[in-house]
């Protein structure tokens, strides 16, 4: 990795913590970029990088030390049982304007994933998700991104750029590279039904809190499509994670947001994730950037779980599955991997679009989406993907 990117990170300010029980902690495995110290960036599959910038964030400024409080939990955690090379970089320092950041993020980004390593982003507010993305446009392919939101983030003065219109700015990136978005856990109340309905017009999916929450497995297929995860820590109900001024009394509990970081981190496709808006000044002895690290320790033990099973492997590691639709003249096919008893679905590419090489398209799916097809009903996640082709 080129030297004079350290130049844009300020080194990690923690103490090595004591090891009196015995056992090890992240501290003792994550190669950490202090003052006397840069780490090597080559063979690593995780860089974890703190956003010192909080001035997009709305009232909720005192994210900007988020860094380093979710690191003074992380570190005393146990590691993973699976671990693989990952790096501590430090923090980008907020630039002379939130411009600055916003190309520093971007360029550190770019690097990192032109490595082949997942960066991991600790803001700072959630704006900078934009800079994230657009990091991505160097590798060349449509992306799909993920939030995990308790409110939808467009919207607002155009002219202003803030974590609550961020989504703005992706849409609207040239060129365009999104090909879908999906939004886990708004809540209604929260949410502008125009914002709704422009989704739908743009064929991107909302997925609202009491569905995630009666069923968490249906929302994995959607992480294990995403290249990036952006999670605004405010979507945890207040009395779990109360360090933000937007948590409220509803929200995703401690576990299930751990469940939904670890799904993240097990996307064969994922390649940057972020975690946004823990604020330090209103958080409660501590409580919610214990929890934050813990969401952090989950989406490392994802990484280091992958299976590799999609698109990498044979398709004869593959149990292929027809399901004629009666009446509809059509058929699914769907394929379940015996790696992972993970489901995709087939999804043609319309005649218009084929090339000489990709006829078809895979898309991660559920077993109730087999079940729901197996009944005469194409699934809506089907379907909203053969929109998107055509």
């Amino acid at each position: 990795m080129s030297e004079r990117i350290f130049d844009l990170l300020q080194p990690v300010d923690q103490p090595v913590f004591s090891n009196a029980e015995g056992s090890a902690r992240i501290a003792d495995r994550i190669e950490i970029h202090r003052f006397d110290h840069q780490p090597s960036i080559e063979g690593c599959r995780v860089a974890i990088f703190g956003v010192n910038d909080g001035r997009n964030s709305g009232d909720n400024e005192g994210c900007a030390a988020a860094p380093d409080a979710i690191r003074n939990w992380l570190y005393r955690l146990t590691p993973p049982t699976r671990w693989a090379p990952t790096v501590d970089l430090g923090d980008i320092r907020a630039g002379l304007d939130s411009a600055d950041t916003e190309r520093a993020v971007k360029d550190l980004v770019s690097e990192l994933i032109q490595m082949g390593v997942i960066p991991i982003v600790l803001g700072g507010g959630q704006d900078l998700t934009y800079s994230i993305y657009s990091a991505l446009e160097s590798v060349g392919r449509p992306m799909n991104v993920v939030s995990v939101d308790s409110r939808l983030d467009f919207g607002g003065d155009p002219e202003l750029h803030t974590s609550r219109n961020y989504m703005n700015r992706i849409v609207l990136h040239e060129p365009n590279f999104l090909f879908d978005y999906v939004n886990i856990g708004h809540q209604g109340y929260l949410t502008d039904p125009d914002t709704l309905e422009l989704l739908e017009r743009l064929q991107f999916e909302a997925i609202r809190l009491g569905k995630a929450h009666s069923n968490h497995k249906l929302v994995e297929p959607t992480l294990r499509d995403a290249d990036l995860a952006s999670f605004d820590l405010s979507s945890i109900r207040a009395s779990d994670h109360p360090a933000s001024t937007h948590a409220g009394p509803n929200g995703f509990s401690s576990s299930q947001i751990c469940q939904l970081a670890r799904y993240a981190g097990l996307s064969d496709k994922m390649m940057a994730l972020g975690l946004f808006e823990h604020n330090p000044d209103l958080d409660d002895r501590g409580r919610g950037g214990h929890l934050a690290a813990q969401v952090l320790w989950h989406m490392l033990d994802g990484i280091f779980s992958q299976t590799g099973d999609y698109p990498k492997c044979n398709v004869d590691e593959y149990t292929k599955y027809l399901v004629d639709l009666q009446g509809k003249d059509h058929e699914v096919a769907f394929y379940k991997s015996s790696r992972s008893d993970r489901w995709w679905m087939d999804v043609p590419i319309p005649t218009s679009k084929k090339n000489n090489k990709d006829h078809h398209h895979l898309v991660p799916c559920s077993y109730e989406d087999y079940q729901e097809a197996a009944e005469g009903e194409l699934p809506d996640r089907w379907w909203r993907t053969y929109q998107k082709l055509a």
